[in-house]
C-alpha cells in the first residue's frame, strides 16, 4: 500500500519503506513490523511514534537517521534487528520495552550521543558490537536475565564510569569492554567461566576483581588495567 503519507506497507503489515522527508512521523496502527532499512537515510527525521501493533524492528531500520532525538519503542516489540540504529547521532535516551528478548548485533553501533538506555529483564543476550562506540553512555545496568555479552558489545564506550555484570552472565566476549577508559572498578561474578581476548584492554583506571571460577581467559584480556584482584570461591 502506498498512500499520501509516504508509507509503503505490504499485505502482511510490514512497513517496507518511507518515501517522504518528514521530521515528525506517526506510523499507522496497521503496521506490525518495521522492515529492513525502512527509514534508512532519513536525515531530517527528528521524532517518530511507533504504534503498539509493532512487534519487530528490522535490520538497519533507522540507519543513518542523524537527526533523530525522540523515539518510543512500544511494549509489543520482541526483537531489535542488527544495525537498527547504526550511525544515528542525535542526543537521545532510549528505553527498550519489557517484551524484547534480544538486542541485535551493532543495534546501536556508533550512537555517540546516546546518553542513557534501559535494558529490561526480558533481554537474554546482548549482540556483538551492540553498543560499540556509544561514548555518551555514562552508566548501564545489565539485567539478571542476560547470559552472554557479545564481542565488542561495549567497545569504545569511553564515557562509561560504572557497570554491574549480573550473576546470570556466563561469558564475556572478545573486546567486550575494550577502550572503556572511564571505568574504574568492576567485579566479575562467579557465574562467568570465560573472558574473551582483549575484553578489558585499554581500561587504564580499571580495578577488576576476578573469581577463580573463570576457566578461560583470552589473550591480553586485562592488558593496561590498573590492577587485578583474584578472588577464591
Amino acid at each position: 500500500m502506498n498512500n499520501s503519507t509516504g508509507f509503503i506497507i505490504n499485505s502482511s503489515g510490514v512497513l517496507v519503506v518511507y518515501e517522504r522527508y518528514g521530521s515528525d512521523i506517526m506510523i499507522p496502527n496497521s503496521v506490525t513490523s518495521l522492515g529492513d532499512k525502512a527509514f534508512s537515510g532519513c536525515l531530517f527525521l527528528t521524532s517518530i511514534t511507533i504504534p503498539d501493533s509493532v512487534t519487530s524492528i528490522g535490520s538497519r531500520a533507522f540507519n543513518g537517521c542523524s537527526s533523530l532525538t525522540s523515539i518510543t519503542i512500544p511494549d509489543g516489540v520482541i526483537s531489535i534487528g542488527d544495525d537498527a540504529f547504526y550511525g544515528c547521532s542525535g542526543r537521545i535516551s532510549i528505553a527498550i520495552p519489557d517484551s524484547a528478548t534480544s538486542i541485535g548485533d551493532a543495534a546501536f553501533y556508533g550512537y555517540s550521543r546516546l546518553t542513557s538506555i534501559t535494558i529490561p529483564d526480558s533481554v537474554t543476550s546482548i549482540g556483538d558490537e551492540a553498543f560499540y562506540g556509544c561514548s555518551g553512555l555514562t552508566s548501564i545496568t545489565i539485567p539478571d536475565s542476560v547470559t552472554s555479552i557479545g564481542d565488542r558489545a561495549f567497545r569504545g564506550c569511553s564515557g562509561l564510569t560504572s557497570i554491574m555484570i549480573p550473576d546470570s552472565v556466563t561469558s564475556i566476549g572478545d573486546e567486550a569492554f575494550r577502550g572503556c577508559s572511564g571505568l574504574t572498578s568492576i567485579t566479575i561474578p562467579d557465574s562467568v567461566t570465560s573472558i574473551g581476548d582483549r575484553a578489558f584492554r585499554g581500561c587504564p583506571f580499571l580495578k577488576i576483581t576476578v573469581s577463580d571460577s573463570v576457566k578461560s581467559i583470552g589473550d591480553e584480556a586485562f592488558k593496561g588495567c590498573k590492577s587485578i584482584i583474584w578472588r577464591c570461591q
